[in-house]
Parts: structure tokens; sequence; C-alpha cells
């Protein structure tokens, strides 16, 4: 019988030609919360700087941080082989741009970071302690005054603020997909693979690992943008 982490990773590695496509019609405004991943990264353009993008997925992300910090180091690190490929083929006008092939349980950082991002990717750590280990390590890694920010699905604070949530997603889903694709493909990933947290909960957690200047810089319903600075 396959592990959560062999399905999720099994799904991913066959939705990667599709990868693209897909999360335009299943997230709502997806270029807008990424392009609100990247400008916060509080650098000037031309700033030698070294970025690390946790589930990167097709090279999305590291795309626009490479179009936008032209002298940025990029590493890319997802667990799924097809994904990484696809990425290599989106990003091979940058030819330093490094790959790893990893998971978020297994990886060991090897060096410190100016920036630390992450899109739809840290909602599939299994607990809430996962969860805090892993932002308390990627605080480890940044440098002074490096800067965490994640993009990704939330819980809302209590049940009702939640229903409200679902019911928006798939109202944006509806416009793009069928009703059965809604509930027995997406619903149910969410509901078996998924482990999103409270993001007030997850502020928190950021305030008491030591992260300052924490804020939400984008949010619709059920997917927000956050994170916080490593001060000196």
């Amino acid at each position: 019988m396959q592990s959560m982490k062999e399905v999720v990773k099994e799904h991913f590695q066959n939705e990667a030609r599709n990868f693209d496509e897909i999360i335009q019609k299943i997230v709502p405004f997806y270029s807008q919360m990424i392009d609100a991943l990247i400008i916060v990264l509080p650098f000037h353009i031309s700033k030698d700087i070294h970025v690390l993008d946790l589930g990167s997925g097709t090279g999305t992300v590291c795309q626009k941080v490479k179009e936008r910090y032209v002298n940025a180091h990029v590493t890319c690190l997802d667990f799924a082989e097809n994904m990484i490929i696809v990425a290599k083929q989106r990003l091979k006008v940058y030819p330093d741009v490094k790959y790893i092939i990893g998971d978020f349980y297994n990886f060991e950082f090897s060096q410190k970071y100016d920036a630390i991002i992450s899109s739809l990717a840290l909602h599939h750590l299994r607990t809430d302690d996962d969860k805090k280990t892993f932002y308390k390590n990627i605080f480890d890694h940044l440098t002074d005054n490096g800067v965490f920010y994640n993009a990704d699905i939330i819980l809302g604070s209590n049940k009702y603020l939640q229903d409200i949530y679902m019911s928006k997603w798939k109202e944006f889903m509806q416009n793009n997909i069928s009703e059965e694709e809604i509930n027995s493909l997406w619903i149910l990933k969410y509901d078996t693979e998924d482990k999103p947290a409270e993001l007030i909960h997850q502020l928190a957690w950021l305030n008491k690992i030591g992260f300052q200047d924490i804020d939400v810089v984008w949010k619709y319903f059920n997917f927000a943008v956050y994170g916080g600075v490593k001060r000196k």
C-alpha cells in the first residue's frame, strides 16, 4: 500500500506536463498570488542574492525571480522528478539555476539564503509540529535580514469562515471545470492529501520562532501569501 507521500508524489508526477494549465483553473487569481510572492522580496533588482524555492514545481516562481532579480542565484527543490524536468526546460535560458530532487522531510540545507520562498507546497507537511519544525529550519538557514514568504492554501479560523472559503473556492473552479471534476478530483485530493493550517496559527508560529515584520501581503479567502524577516 502506498504511503500518503507516495500518493502525492505520483499525482505531481502525472500532472507535471499539464500543471501550468491546471493550476490556473483551480487556484483563484494564481498569477496575482505569485506576483505578490515575488514583489515583496526586499532586494534591489540587481543585487546578488541566493533564493531557494521549496516545492518549485514547473519553475514558474523561479522564472519570475530570475526575470525580476537578474543576478539572483536560484535553487529549485521538488520531490517529483517530472516537475524538475519541466522546470529545466522552462529555465534553460538560465544555466546557473540549481535543481534538487528531494522532499521536505529529508532535505538538508547546505547553505543560508537571502530568500526562501514556497508556493502551494508546504501544506503537504502532515502535522502542525512538522510545519513548526520546518519553519524553524527555514529561519535558521536565512541570512541576516533574509526573508521567508509562503503562498499557500490555508484554513479559516472557525467553521463558519472555512465553509465560506470552501464555497468561494468551488465557485471559482465552477467557472473552469465541471462540478463532477471538482468534487471527484480536486476536493477529494484536498480532503485526503492536503493538510493546511489556520493562517492565524501560522503567523503566531513565525513570531515565536523569531521572524519579525510578519505580514499577510495577499489573500483571497483560503489562499494567502504571508511571511516575515529574520532581523540581525
